[in-house]
């Protein structure tokens, strides 16, 4: 049913092969796009993306002492993921 098929990386312009197995791979996840890089770039991409920096806050709820991947706005609570979890349910 799949081929082996070549493509051409976006990002450093040398070819690649998009095996069988790996369209299979895509077919049975759902994913619509062929890879536009190749295995290279991206676990090269993987490796160089952006962290988030980490705000150590206080838990509004129990008091401990947690990181949080964004900036705590004044005023409003900010839960440890324990908390933040309990009060979703």
């Amino acid at each position: 049913m799949f081929e082996d098929k070549t493509l051409v990386c976006k990002d450093c312009g040398k070819e690649f092969v998009f095996s069988a197995s790996e369209q299979e791979f895509f077919a049975e996840k759902g994913f619509e796009n062929e890879p536009g890089r190749c295995p290279a770039c991206r676990a090269n991409r993987r490796a160089t993306r952006r962290t988030h920096e980490m705000y150590e806050v206080v838990c509004a709820q129990c008091g401990r002492t947690t990181q949080v991947p964004f900036q705590p706005t004044e005023g409003r609570p900010v839960y440890c993921r324990e908390c933040f979890e309990a009060r979703r349910r």
